[in-house]
């Protein structure tokens, strides 16, 4: 099989990258400027496994680099930056070597690069290099990062060839029906099931599996026109045969031939991505303001002063004098930039350098299509905050401290604010790795009143390792938060960082209560889950905490901030898509790769998990039979009797129940459905079975010298093995002299079976067979009699194996069960490492991404930090790495309501001290007495979550006994947590309780 080794460690990374990913241990690339931005892009392409990575850098690290430069400690200060980083590298990933360089970068040294990647270079190395390897066809990238500001220049010469431009795979569908005609009809859905196609005007398509049409069959690419979600036009088919059933329509991804333009001719005639057609003149601004920054270090051997007045003019005057700019020059953009442009933030070196390493594996993957070829990225918005808008020279002055580069920008004040933040960060996966890295550098909660937790209920994975920065190889299987703390102290030995192995829940929040959020200055959000994420922004909008909430998903990525009162609440996470399909699709009619796959997941299940725990509860419990459901106790009992007969002595008796499997599963059970539904079957008169949606299967052979026959018997065989506690073989030839030697007996399918043709049908319940019951539970009470007294027999008998996508021998089995299944119906196989995504429902992952994402989150920790209240400081993030493209966007504003005659806000809330005359917790009267004089508002029924405390329409007697009730009463019996503060919610007189109007929640803080 193909999985195993790089490709189960990648895994992840090459659901992103897909088959370009093979060029990447080939490759060498070399990373010059290994201060933050060069830190980042080279820590990336070491994870993702780029055969060399070789760093330059002529400079010695020096205090300021650690709030930037991760990879360096207080110990490496005065050594050479690219030595010093080179070790900590060569450590993340021992597949990839990793060298230093430190002299002149010649063209003789260049000329072995694919990739060369510039970070810290003055504008005339940058031309001079940008020439030769535009010459020599080696890729060319520049990335800098000047204080809240960065750039991207890419350069991948005059001819370059994308094989794949596009993200995930090439997408398909399953046939339905196609019409003779000009133009014909295809009428398909989309591989996950009853959803629509997934194609756009204009995709190349070819088929495959058709029957009847088969004219369609191997055809060369054909362009399709869609007419509506289901149904497409394919050009002339009326000389066709007619369509009967089955078929697979795929798109084919042509290569793009790409032309790009060297430095030199780029900085006098740009073209700069930007989000729209106003961002314009704000990135000419910039393109400007870097050359002049240029200029300016050229000229006075040094960056300018942060806030001097003077040096900022120089710059702008520089600015104005190049001579290239087009259109209208932003003067207050260029001042913005020059100001702070000494300073270095590791947010941005993160967004950057992740940016720059996207490109560096396009150059070598050929995946996705390159930046064309300028890009600007500024949060000169953080300026306007009203700290930061009146610092002085004198608050950026250097101390001498690792935080000079940040001060520059925000001040001393402001680090000192940074340092008492108290944070909680849900996750410490890839998002959460990387989020860490930036607030260790950063120095959030490194002073004494600072406090960072992280919570993670996680244990490190092999699969973790490549876009999880903070774990190593000796790391595995041990608790994420702790290893992941570690590292934080290890970074930045003063954050005081606490870690936990807890979910954030409804089970956790006797932890997790409203004191503890409210505690907070703010809540990182790093979850996979969106049950996970719509509950932490639950907890933070009920406690007016800020959340900034992060996601990826392959190359995209986005960050939503949630300041309580400023910005809109984050809307609640939609219901995931119901892919469920129909259990006789599965049995009996698969379509689909995605049909193969889960059915090869139910078969897992059904032979390694579920006859093992039921056999373990068997022997366990003699009253096992009768807690079992009626309606299914005889086919659970009959598979525990099939498990304890079938019991292997030895490796070749699970090679030969793997064999027999096979036979009953790809051979016998087909014959069976084609007995009872041959292929002239009609489903009424003159409608054939067999057409439509359901293909007509055909009986394999088994083949010992097919790769995939075998494959499925020695991961069938091993499993068999491990539930059943025998010692396995991994031996091909073993395993086919064992087969040589089987011999099966020849099938004869039944007469008169029934197989369900829909979902009514299957889930059809038969009648209790009671004397069969009768027959079994007797039968196994004899068999266990007889087992408990056997010495031999370990307790518990047999070892229940639950599926993981990460096990090469789980992966294995899926792979071959269901390509053999997909044979059986025509259905295109899939590959290893297509099936583990499928089957494992994995979300592509690369760090390009998520280092990315955490920079811009971190972004807006600034913002928080400063307490700012203007929602146009603030911005929510969406970025796709597969075209470079990155959109900041100000966060909705909160949406209002009237209620009660005045206008109230999605953030209000009423807050009452729920203490009564008595000094007691209050009555129920006297919180609708509140409410009447707070408010004037007569209530009429009164709520604490789906519990009435009171309701103006019972009885007198019961409205009697809920008045004098305490609001807390009874609050365990209904499954609540006792918390400080209860949320109560109410209807008014004249309002209709099932009407859901909008009103402000009621706060009742308790004594």
């Amino acid at each position: 099989m193909a999985g195993g080794g790089a490709a189960g460690r990648y895994s992840r990374q090459l659901f992103v990258l897909g088959g370009g990913a093979r060029r990447l241990p080939g490759a060498a690339v070399l990373v010059s400027g290994l201060r933050g931005t060069g830190a980042q892009a080279a820590t990336a392409l070491v994870l993702a496994g780029t055969g060399r990575v070789v760093l330059h850098d002529r400079g010695a690290a020096c205090t300021a680099d650690l709030a930037q430069q991760f990879l360096l400690g207080e110990s490496d200060v005065g050594q050479n930056r690219a030595e010093a980083s080179r070790r900590v590298l060569a450590e993340l990933n021992p597949c990839v070597a990793v060298g230093a360089h430190t002299g002149e970068l010649s063209e003789a040294f260049l000329a072995s690069f694919q990739v060369v990647l510039l970070t810290e270079s003055p504008l005339e190395e940058q031309l001079r290099i940008g020439d030769f390897c535009h010459a020599c066809g080696i890729c060319f990238i520049v990335a800098n990062t000047k204080g809240l500001a960065g750039q991207l220049f890419c350069d991948f010469g005059e001819r370059f060839v994308v094989d794949d431009p596009a993200e995930g795979d090439p997408v398909c569908g399953a046939v339905q029906h196609i019409s003779q005609g000009n133009p014909g009809v295809v009428t398909c859905m989309g591989a996950e099931g009853s959803r629509g196609h997934p194609f756009c005007d204009g995709d190349l398509v070819t088929f495959s599996g058709v029957e009847g049409m088969t004219e369609l069959n191997g055809r060369e690419p054909i362009p399709v026109r869609v007419l509506d979600a289901f149904r497409l036009e394919i050009g002339d088919t009326s000389s066709f045969s007619p369509y009967r059933s089955g078929g697979q329509i795929s798109q084919v991804r042509l290569p793009q031939v790409h032309s790009y333009e060297p430095l030199r001719q780029a900085l006098a005639e740009p073209k700069i991505w930007v989000a729209s057609t106003k961002e314009v003149p704000r990135s000419r601004s910039l393109h400007a303001a870097f050359q002049a920054l240029h200029a300016f270090h050229k000229e006075q051997g040094r960056l300018p002063r942060p806030r001097a007045p003077a040096d900022t003019e120089r710059v702008l005057e520089l600015a104005r004098s190049l001579g290239t700019q087009q259109g209208p020059l932003d003067e207050d953009i260029v001042r913005a930039f020059a100001s702070v442009s000494a300073g270095d933030l590791c947010p941005m070196a993160s967004i950057i350098g992740a940016l720059a390493a996207q490109e560096v594996l396009k150059a070598i993957t050929r995946k996705f299509v390159p930046l064309d070829q300028w890009l600007y990225l500024d949060a000169l918005e953080c300026l306007v905050l009203e700290g930061a808008a009146r610092l002085t020279e004198e608050d950026c002055a250097p101390r001498g401290s690792r935080y000079d580069g940040q001060i520059a920008v925000f001040g001393t004040a402001f680090q000192e604010l940074l340092s008492r933040q108290k944070y909680l960060v849900v996750g410490a996966g890839a998002i959460g790795c990387e989020l860490l890295k930036n607030f260790a550098m950063i120095g959030l909660a490194a002073g004494p009143d600072g406090d960072l937790t992280i919570t993670d209920m996680d244990t490190i994975a092999p699969s973790n390792l490549p876009r999880q920065l903070l774990y190593r190889s000796a790391d595995i299987s041990k608790p994420k938060s702790v290893v992941a703390a570690a590292a934080v102290r290890r970074m930045n030995p003063d954050v005081r960082v606490t870690a936990h192995q807890n979910q954030v829940g409804p089970a956790t929040e006797q932890l997790y209560g409203d004191d503890f959020f409210r505690h907070l200055d703010g809540v990182a959000s790093a979850l996979d889950t969106l049950e996970a994420r719509s509950y932490l922004e639950s907890r933070c909008l009920r406690c007016l905490t800020p959340l900034l909430d992060s996601g990826t998903e392959g190359p995209r990525g986005n960050v939503l901030a949630m300041v309580p009162t400023v910005t809109k609440p984050l809307e609640p996470a939609g219901d995931p898509a119901d892919d469920t399909v129909p259990l006789c699709t599965l049995r009996f009619f698969p379509r689909t790769i995605q049909h193969t796959l889960q059915w090869a997941r139910d078969e897992f299940e059904g032979l390694f998990q579920l006859p093992a725990e039921h056999v373990n509860r068997f022997m366990e419990d003699p009253a096992f039979s009768e807690q079992l459901p009626a309606r299914n106790a005889v086919e659970v009992l009959e598979r525990v009797r099939g498990s304890l007969q079938e019991r292997p002595r030895d490796w070749q008796d699970c090679v030969c129940w793997a064999h027999r499997h096979w036979q009953s599963r790809y051979h016998n059970a087909i014959v069976q459905l084609l007995h009872t539904f041959p292929l002239e079957h009609e489903s009424s008169p003159g409608v054939p079975f067999w057409a439509g949606d359901r293909s007509c299967p055909h009986p394999l052979t088994f083949n010992p010298d097919n790769d995939t026959h075998l494959d499925y018997i020695l991961a069938a065989a091993h499993l068999f093995a491990q539930t059943h506690k025998v010692p396995p073989c991994s031996d091909r030839e073993t395993a086919l002299s064992i087969l040589s030697s089987v011999v099966l007996p020849p099938f004869a399918p039944q007469d008169g079976l029934q197989i369900p043709l829909a979902e009514e049908q299957e889930e059809a319940q038969a009648p209790v067979d009671h004397r069969r019951l009768a027959e079994l539970i007797q039968d196994l009470a004899q068999r266990r009699q007889e087992l408990v007294g056997a010495e031999e027999v370990q307790v518990p008998l047999m070892e229940p194996i639950h599926f993981e996508k990460d096990n090469d021998i789980h992966m294995n089995f899926i792979t071959a069960a269901s390509n053999l299944r997909a044979e059986n119906y025509s259905i295109p196989p899939a590959d290893w490492l297509t099936s583990k995504r499928i089957a494992g429902r994995i979300v592509p992952a690369i760090i390009t991404t998520t280092a990315a994402v955490a920079g811009l989150a971190c972004l807006e920790v600034y913002k928080l930090v400063w307490g700012c209240r203007d929602p146009s400081c603030y911005r929510n993030s969406h970025l796709n790495l597969s075209d470079c493209r990155l959109f900041r966007v100000q966060p909705p504003l909160p949406h209002t309501y009237r209620y009660g005659g005045r206008e109230w806000s999605c953030w209000d809330r009423l807050e009452m001290r729920a203490v009564g005359a008595d000094g007691q917790e209050m009555m129920v009267q006297e919180v609708l007495d509140w409410l009447q004089k707070t408010h004037g508002w007569t209530v009429t029924m009164l709520l604490r979550g789906h519990t009435v405390l009171y309701d103006s329409e019972a009885d007198e007697e019961e409205q009697a006994r809920q008045r004098v009730q305490r609001i807390s009463e009874n609050l365990e019996d209904a499954g609540e947590l006792r918390q400080r503060e209860l949320q109560l919610f109410y209807v008014c007189e004249g309002e209709d309780a099932e009407a859901g109007d909008a009103r402000p929640p009621l706060l009742c803080s308790l004594p």
